[in-house]
């Protein structure tokens, strides 16, 4: 049989994580379908949490292999060319599928909307009987959101891994379209969560357009559109031609996109505050870690031999990102709001590692991956506290319904304190290591300047931190004032999960970037 007609070969192996959240992600469609309503909640649940938790053993299993010291492990390219099966892509996939893990127990924990206390009030407002009103309100369970998840995990697990242009945009999209419906299931804020939703779709399909455009133009550059076909043109062309140009800003477009980064950032606020908080930190953590990944792939493996070229324009972005983030921040009164105004200064802060390489790219990357861990523990932490300040309306998200929570919940505003601390890069916390390896990694590779812009835009950003920890600690509180809602099992693990890690990373953060920096080598 000729060549071409050849099956492709697969290395299953390699690939099993991703299969095998894909696969829970297909069951749950099928749960939906065909389940009872009575079992489908607690069936989606449990389906979610063990293909998340087997794809994880899957993943640390794999990366002990490739960075074991004996050399037994090998990094490759699969699935005939279109996936890289190295220590970056492994490392995203732990730390992914870590927080997807804790993103779920949020989402299960309280349904989106207001967990057990919220569920029964709205089986009281319903007509019937008491046994009525409990099956009527099962029908506002949305079990709908853990196939949806798991789709979106899925392609969150093949965006940084893809080794081309087409596979990179299925995971793009894989992982978008799921995250547009996601934003709009909020209950108690309907329109302005159906109102988010509209805004994220809207204007992601315009940076997906641009994505598929700039890939055009940059086959039309290389002949290809894998990476290495890439980096093999542009190792005998002359790297100022149009196609090449146009082409790498309008796909570096698309992604910055999903980084929120400055000009690209306006979304943001208005989706971090529409959608469900459980929702928002999923996306505020797992697609951020994604969609670095595979700017690190784009930037570093397609167009490593450009950097002339690409690096101008991510100084710029990455300087105005973090001023942007961090000023704006400073006016806000809502506490998602103030959240997704900090992860866009983040997104400037991790676009310093990335924009200021030298010859190797393995120190930048590994103080990357670093920094990804050190924020979403700490970011995961901060939203499961907001959905535990409640009111008669929901969650109590203005500013001044945290006065005085000091004193009604101590241990809350502290892990909130510690968060806000971690944010600002305070020394014995995870977000100052975090700085500190991304701004020495920069530094040693003459991005002093970005570095400065950095110290500086955390210095104003620790003004609205500290904000946030003043009016917990030192305003007196409203006598009619928001509760802090009993959290569950879910919500205590999530909470002290992220404390305990704040507090290592901060304290003993060697393992985690030893481990960053073994992984740190890419093939192409």
């Amino acid at each position: 049989m000729p060549d071409q007609f050849s099956a492709p070969s697969l290395e299953y192996w390699n690939l099993m994580p991703m299969l095998v959240v894909f696969g829970a992600a297909i069951i749950g469609v099928l749960v939906e379908a065909f389940l009872p309503r009575a079992v489908r909640y607690l069936t989606q649940v449990a389906i979610a949490l063990l293909g998340i938790l087997v794809a994880l053993v899957l993943t640390v299993v794999q990366l002990d292999s490739l960075t074991a010291a004996d050399g037994t492990g090998t990094a490759k390219i699969i699935a005939e060319g279109a996936i890289a099966a190295d220590g970056v892509t492994l490392f995203l996939w732990l730390i992914t599928l870590t927080f997807a893990f804790l993103s779920v127990l949020l989402m299960a924990e309280r349904r989106l909307e207001g967990g057990v206390t919220a569920f029964a009030s709205q089986a009281a407002a319903l007509p019937g009987t008491s046994a009525e009103r409990l099956a009527s309100a099962r029908h506002l369970q949305q079990t709908e959101v853990f196939p949806l998840v798991m789709f979106s995990i899925g392609g969150m697990l093949m965006f940084p891994a893809a080794n081309d242009l087409l596979t990179m945009f299925v995971g793009l999209e894989v992982l978008s379209l799921p995250l547009y419906l996601l934003c709009g299931l909020a209950r108690r804020r309907r329109l302005l969560s159906q109102e988010s939703a509209m805004k994220y779709f809207l204007l992601g399909a315009f940076a997906s357009a641009f994505f598929v455009y700039g890939s055009a133009l940059l086959y039309g550059y290389a002949g290809s559109v894998s990476f290495s076909g890439i980096s093999a043109a542009l190792a005998g062309r002359v790297a100022m031609d149009p196609l090449l140009i146009g082409g790498m800003a309008l796909v570096a477009v698309g992604l910055l996109f999903k980084v929120s980064a400055v000009p690209f950032h306006v979304w943001t606020p208005d989706v971090y505050q529409g959608a469900p908080t459980s929702i928002t930190a999923f996306m505020a953590v797992c697609t951020k870690i994604a969609a670095f990944g595979a700017l690190l792939r784009l930037f570093y493996v397609a167009l490593g031999a450009a950097r002339v070229n690409w690096m101008p324009m991510l100084w710029i972005v990455a300087a105005l990102t973090m001023l942007v983030g961090s000023v704006l921040a400073l006016s806000q009164s809502d506490i998602k709001r103030l959240l997704a105004y900090s992860s866009i200064a983040h997104a400037g802060f991790l676009l310093v590692g990335i924009a200021a390489v030298s010859n190797s790219a393995t120190e930048p990357t590994a103080a990357v991956l670093f920094y990804l861990a050190t924020y979403g523990f700490a970011t995961l932490g901060a939203f499961a506290i907001v959905m535990l300040v409640r009111n008669a309306g929901g969650e109590a998200t203005h500013l001044s319904n945290w006065a005085g929570l000091a004193r009604r919940s101590p241990l809350v505003a502290a892990a909130m304190a510690l968060f806000m601390l971690a944010f600002a890069g305070i020394p014995l916390t995870s977000g100052f290591m975090g700085k500190w390896v991304v701004f020495s990694s920069a530094w040693s590779a003459g991005g002093w300047p970005l570095v400065l812009c950095g110290v500086l835009a955390s210095i104003v950003a620790a003004g609205f931190y500290l904000r946030v920890i003043v009016v917990m600690y030192f305003s007196r509180p409203a006598v009619d004032g928001p509760v802090v809602a009993a959290p569950s099992l879910a919500t205590v693990l999530t909470i002290a999960v992220g404390v305990v890690a704040t507090l290592l990373l901060g304290i003993l953060p060697g393992p985690v970037m030893e481990l960053a920096t073994k992984a740190a080598s890419f093939v192409g």
